[in-house]
């Protein structure tokens, strides 16, 4: 069984859907009990953006073995990716409670407080991803955001140099760092990072609109 599961891994990696469909839907024939193939397959679903078939395997994977952070995982993917966010907040709890703490949890928790408005506690799995995985760029992005929204603007700034270090193309990371450098009152700062996103994504209307904006107040 758990060779048919490693073959179905391998077809759905090399983008073969009907095929690892096949493999995980006999793994679950072989062995109905197990919560593995269950897990697979909805995961295989919300890959396939069939994301409300797959909460009904997500959730037998559960009912199998209640203390299984990848169907809690699984689960709370396929039901942020449909806007769920206080569902999925809440498997993404229980797969943190079941045991896992790495960085794409943090991260998903990050991005479900945030859609619920709870910035501090957004900003505190951000870091907590950022910690674990300082690599992802898209963690320390939304780690600086939460920040600034926070009022921590140096450490924000910080973060978002950190990101266009990584990433010197990173329109919005530019933007947001010229909004950062704005509210601290360094307009050529903000100048320079609100041209550079302009020139990294022409149509950043954003950039754009704040380059407009920062002209009034250095006239002022």
């Amino acid at each position: 069984m758990e060779d048919l599961n490693l073959s179905g891994l391998e077809l759905m990696k090399r983008g073969d859907y009907e095929g690892a469909a096949q493999v995980f839907n006999q793994a679950i024939e072989q062995a109905p009990t197990s919560p593995s193939g269950y897990v697979n397959l909805g995961n295989l679903l919300v890959r396939m953006h069939e994301v409300e078939q797959s909460l009904a395997f997500f959730q037998r994977a559960i009912d199998l073995q209640n203390e299984n952070p990848p169907a809690f995982y699984g689960l709370g993917n396929a039901l942020y990716t449909i806007d769920r966010y206080e569902e999925a907040l809440y498997a993404f709890k229980k797969a943190e409670e079941s045991g896992l703490s790495d960085g794409d949890l943090h991260f998903m928790l990050g991005m479900c407080y945030q859609h619920l408005n709870q910035k501090l506690m957004a900003m505190v799995h951000f870091q907590r991803a950022v910690e674990l995985r300082p690599e992802d760029v898209e963690a320390r992005f939304q780690y600086g955001l939460m920040l600034a929204q926070c009022d921590h603007i140096e450490l924000a700034i910080e973060s978002f140099k950190t990101v266009i270090e990584a990433c010197p193309e990173h329109a919005d990371a530019l933007y947001n760092l010229g909004v950062a450098f704005t509210a601290v009152d360094s307009y050529e700062e903000a100048e320079r990072c609100f041209r550079q996103a302009l020139t990294a994504q022409k149509d950043h209307l954003l950039s754009g609109h704040a380059l407009k904006t920062l002209e009034k107040l250095k006239q002022k």
